[in-house]
């Protein structure tokens, strides 16, 4: 049930997140240019009716149909949604478009699959075109006649319940289930599939909207890392918790202070009684926001705040933040608590819960499992570490498992598991449909992976064969043939964007003479189809299959960032470029694997000065 309502929850919210830019930008509009705004235009406060009531219901709507139907349900759920749109003209019909843009997409799809291998050869353009045509315009009616009718009846429901709630001070009491839901990873399918469409029918016609206000505020998590900071009695949490605070307030990712919470379930009373005085205060205050802020930092707190009220929003974040700290305080200097580390992984794994990401626990049989393969796109970086690092986890049970990596469609034939990134698992089941498939979320630490290890340990031990890389022929390896020079050692770097460091990281392999220019626009292509972040604070971003014939020579160069660089939810302190002629660069992986091992020759590593201990330790 729980990892149903997170299914759905992340669907909802699927259809919004990618479109949050649009949210932005109409809600400056009209924080701006309105006739109470901050610099009232009347002409261009004209964009706003416009972008409320077509572009973002199109956009939802087009998001929503493809997440079902692909391109053409995409196209589909934008024709139909108009008809929703012009069936409902009194309000903002977001609503709708979450409705018709999957619904679009599904009949679509469900068209496809009836004709396909029935259309007449040299017929199929005609036929797709008239198709998308004719349903589109079948469902555009039915939205104009039901679904828009239907949807203006259900938000006018939703809205007089929200007033009832606001008029009998009740508002506060959502509290109680925004704050557990968001440890549960529901904090998008709340705010962007609940509470944004509410509170766009309100932004409409008063301006604001305290709906944008409730999940949003980043006091009720800043209190809890306050407390941990000053009263933790572990020294790795304690030390932890001031750049955690940094993070969640002025990035906005309120993620970061989970684990916290995890630690000492009963500080969750924290963030809920710090939410509901915030809450109370604004909705005493008549506060509202123009539009969501995304993410939920204090700047786009701020920067959604209406003209007039920026002190009323500053009070509501402060009351939520010294109210969660004065409960957290009590809770978390008494209480014992588990390690931060242990509350991370239990976070990574109900975080690919939410995602539908997890993997059914594994059940094998002794003698079942002879190959296990670690497949990403290229065969080249992350496979190749997350199989070095399995292959010594499991080399102690003495299964005679072989483990190896390879490229994620060219899995052998003799494969009997396939390991790779959730985004890669449709080309794997078309690579190995023998095999059975774990996805993770990332190589070195994913809990998915766990319960494979688990798996295999209950084995127990069926023999006296070690576990064992493939073997395969490799080129004889030179002295001369060092992969990572001095010179390709970076540290102390300031905090950047990812795609900045990727590209760094290429610009000094093409430096080195190790590859083309072409190779570093692939790294950042191949980044585009699935991270090569691989866990533990490390990167290893490196080209596409097709950027091979770029790579001149086999090189490895590591920058390091102290601070973090962000990829997704995840910081990465140690960046590895990678480019590789046959297997040259693998020797190096093998060293890089194993130094994760230590970790705290891994912490010292993400911090360090010294270059001759870098070479030293992946020479």
């Amino acid at each position: 049930m729980k990892q149903a309502v997170q299914r759905f929850g992340k669907f909802l919210s699927g259809m919004v997140m990618p479109n949050i830019g649009a949210f932005i930008a109409w809600g400056f509009i009209t924080a701006l240019f309105i006739a109470d705004g901050w610099l009232p235009n009347e002409k261009l406060a004209t964009l706003n009716s416009p972008m409320l009531n077509y572009l973002l219901p199109v956009l939802i709507a087009y998001t929503g149909g493809k997440m079902v139907g692909g391109d053409r349900g995409g196209v589909m759920g934008g024709i139909a949604v108009i008809g929703v749109i012009a069936g409902a003209p009194d309000y903002p019909m977001l609503m709708g478009a979450m409705v018709m843009g999957p619904f679009a997409g599904w009949v679509i799809r469900t068209f496809d699959r009836a004709m396909d291998g029935h259309m007449p050869a040299g017929f199929e353009m005609l036929i797709n075109n008239f198709s998308v045509g004719i349903i589109g315009m079948l469902l555009a009616i039915l939205g104009y006649y039901a679904i828009g009718p239907f949807m203006s009846i259900i938000l006018v429901i939703l809205s007089k319940g929200v007033e009832i709630l606001v008029n009998h001070g009740l508002l506060p009491l959502v509290a109680i289930f925004i704050e557990p839901a968001k440890v549960l990873f529901l904090n998008n399918a709340i705010n962007h599939g609940i509470f944004t469409p509410i509170g766009l029918e309100q932004a409409a016609s008063a301006g604001k909207s305290i709906m944008y206000m409730l999940e949003t505020n980043p006091g009720p998590g800043l209190g809890v890392l306050l407390a941990y900071w000053v009263f933790s009695k572990d020294r790795a949490t304690k030390d932890s918790a001031p750049g955690a605070a940094i993070i969640h307030l002025f990035g906005g990712i309120h993620e970061i202070y989970f684990p916290y919470i995890l630690m000492n379930p009963f500080v969750i009373v924290a963030p809920i009684l710090g939410n509901v005085c915030a809450i109370l205060f604004f909705n005493i205050t008549g506060a509202g926001l123009v539009g969501p802020p995304a993410p939920g930092s204090i700047i786009s707190f701020l920067a959604m705040t209406p003209k007039g009220s920026t002190l009323n929003s500053i009070i509501g974040v402060c009351i939520a933040t010294v109210v969660s700290f004065l409960v957290a305080a009590p809770i978390v200097k008494m209480a014992g608590s588990k390690s931060l580390e242990e509350s991370q992984s239990k976070m990574a794994s109900m975080k690919a819960e939410a995602k539908g990401s997890a993997a059914a626990p594994v059940s094998i049989s002794s003698g079942a499992v002879k190959k296990i393969v670690f497949a990403c796109d290229a065969g080249m970086g992350s496979s190749a570490m997350g199989a070095t690092k399995f292959r010594n986890r499991i080399k102690p049970l003495n299964t005679g498992i072989t483990v190896t990596n390879t490229s994620v469609d060219n899995v052998p034939a003799d494969c009997d598991i396939v390991v790779c990134q959730v985004t890669l698992q449709e080309r794997a089941k078309k690579s190995a449909p023998q095999a059975q498939l774990v996805t993770i979320g990332n190589f070195l630490a994913d809990p998915n992976l766990d319960q494979l290890y688990n798996s295999i340990a209950s084995m127990g031990s069926g023999g006296t064969a070690t576990a064992v890389a493939e073997p395969e022929e490799k080129e004889e390896i030179s002295e001369n043939k060092t992969v990572m020079l001095r010179e390709g050692v970076k540290l102390g770097l300031k905090s950047v964007s990812k795609e900045e460091a990727i590209r760094a990281a290429g610009e000094l392999l093409k430096q080195l003479g190790c590859v083309g220019d072409a190779y570093v626009d692939a790294m950042l292509e191949r980044e585009k189809l699935v991270t090569t972040y691989m866990g533990l604070g490390v990167a290893i971003p490196h080209g596409t299959t097709q950027a091979k014939g770029e790579v001149k020579k086999s090189g490895i160069v590591m920058l390091q960032y102290p601070d973090g660089v962000p990829f997704g939810d995840e910081k990465a302190q140690l960046v590895f470029g990678i480019a590789g002629v046959g297997d040259e660069h693998l020797d190096l992986l093998a060293n890089i694997s194993n130094a994760l091992e230590d970790e705290d020759l891994l912490e010292e590593l993400k911090t360090t000065n010294d270059v001759d201990l870098i070479l030293k330790t992946f020479s």
